[in-house]
This record gives structure tokens, sequence and C-alpha cells, in this order.
């Protein structure tokens, strides 16, 4: 006889202060200024204070996903009415003032931004080194990046308590904006011949590293100014991103201090 199967909904249960349960219980958070990193909906969700909740998620920057209610009850055996969202340990900073803050404060800035990395371990790890080199910020997408939670603050050796971090909604809009506040847009990409060395990085500058599975994202790989990469001469042909994103930067810093 036929049995359908059944969805594996296992996943790894963040510590309880790290979420907040109930449809009310997020509302007020989101009225109180609470940095929210993502919300977890009911899928069938369609009561007016559901909807009343998705109209205040609306006016923020925060990923919302749709989940069948088993999703829901992987992460606690609480009354969680279909909603539960996640607390960032981190507040973000809005790109556009940051970008001309460090302009006023005379900086050549220097930036990365991380297109689809979605590992906490490669994403704490870039984070650290941002630390340790002086990167000005980092910059991620709400949507397709790695969760700001206890484990990306453990690997980056608690560096995301210092380095700044802009989460936009459209990484193609911050890169023409970036653009047009006179950044050059240094991508690390394979599918060019220019070496990572050739470009000029004392320029105010924001490197762009894609995932290990997809690389850049096409439409923003078209908005880079530059498309460069890390010479490969051994048998594997590709770095781990965040080793990958440590010589970009590196390379930026012996540039500025040559």
């Amino acid at each position: 006889m036929y049995k359908a199967e059944r969805k594996n909904y296992d996943t790894k249960r963040p510590k309880e202060k790290e979420m907040i349960f109930g449809v009310r219980a997020v509302m007020e958070a989101i009225d109180a200024g609470k940095t929210l990193d993502k919300v977890l909906i009911r899928r069938d969700m369609s009561s007016s204070i559901g909807k009343e909740l998705l109209s205040k998620l609306d006016g923020t920057n925060t990923p919302v996903q749709r989940v069948p209610v088993e999703k829901l009850n992987q992460y606690t055996d609480k009354n969680h009415q279909g909603v539960i969202a996640f607390l960032s340990p981190i507040e973000f900073y809005p790109l556009e003032n940051f970008v001309a803050s460090l302009y006023d404060e005379g900086k050549t800035p220097l930036l990365m931004m991380l297109d689809g990395v979605t590992d906490v371990r490669n994403f704490g790890a870039i984070a650290r080194t941002c630390v340790c080199a002086g990167v000005d910020a980092l910059i991620i997408g709400t949507r397709g990046s790695a969760a700001i939670n206890g484990d990306a603050i453990k690997a980056s050796a608690g560096a995301l308590h210092s380095l700044p971090i802009c989460k936009v909604e459209n990484l193609q809009n911050a890169l023409r904006f970036l653009q047009e506040s006179g950044l050059r847009i240094v991508a690390a990409t394979e599918h060019t011949e220019r070496n990572y060395t050739e470009v000029d990085m004392t320029l105010p500058t924001c490197i762009v590293m894609g995932s290990e599975e997809k690389g850049i994202y096409e439409e923003n790989l078209k908005l880079c100014t530059d498309q460069v990469r890390l010479p490969m001469t051994g048998v594997i042909e590709s770095l781990n991103v965040s080793v990958a994103a440590g010589v970009f930067i590196y390379e930026a810093i012996r540039q500025r201090n040559k």
C-alpha cells in the first residue's frame, strides 16, 4: 500500500531567549523597536490579527517565511499561535546613512558584501577577518543570508558585536547606491581572467563575495565595476569563501598600506 512520505522538519532549537512566540507578543516587539532576524508564520494563517502583524512587518526589513505548522512545532512546544520571531543579537545600520558617515569622517570606505553566503561558520569567519583587518562594514541581504544568531556570534569569535552590519532589502539597489556614492565594486568570480591584484582597491571599495555553490548572482555581478579572480594552479579549483574573502581583504589592506 502506498504511504505518503512524511517531511522531516527536524531542526536545531535556538534558546528560548532568542525567540518570541505569539502574534501579539511579536507585534509588541516590533512596536518596541526590537531587531528581528526573521519571522516564521503558519502557512494557512488568515486571521485579521495575522494580517495586522503582516502589515507591521511590511514596514521593516525583517524576512517573513510562510511555513507548515510542523516547522513551527519543531522550534517550541509552547503555544506559538502560528508565529515565531527570532531576535537578532545585534543592531543593523542603514546603508545610506552609514556610507555618508564614513565620508564625513574623512575615511576611504572599505566594505564587504556577501551574496548568498548562508553558512553561519563561513559568515562568522568572514566577519572576524573584517574586524581584524579594519573593514568598515559588512553588507548582507534580508533574504538568502546566514542567520545572525548565537552560532554566528561564536563563529566570529564575538566580532559581530563590533562590526557594523548593513542589512538591505535588495542587493542590486544597494550596489547601485554604492556606485553612485563613488565606490568601486570588486566582484570575486571565476568567470574572468583578470587577477585580483590588478584592481586598485586604494579607492573607496566594496568587495563582493558569492556563495561557494552559485557564486555571485548574475544580475548582481553585472552591476560590479570590476570582476577579478584568485589564481588557481592546483587540482582543486576553488577556495572556501571565508578564506577567499580574507585574501581579497588583505590585498586591499596591502595596497592601502603601500
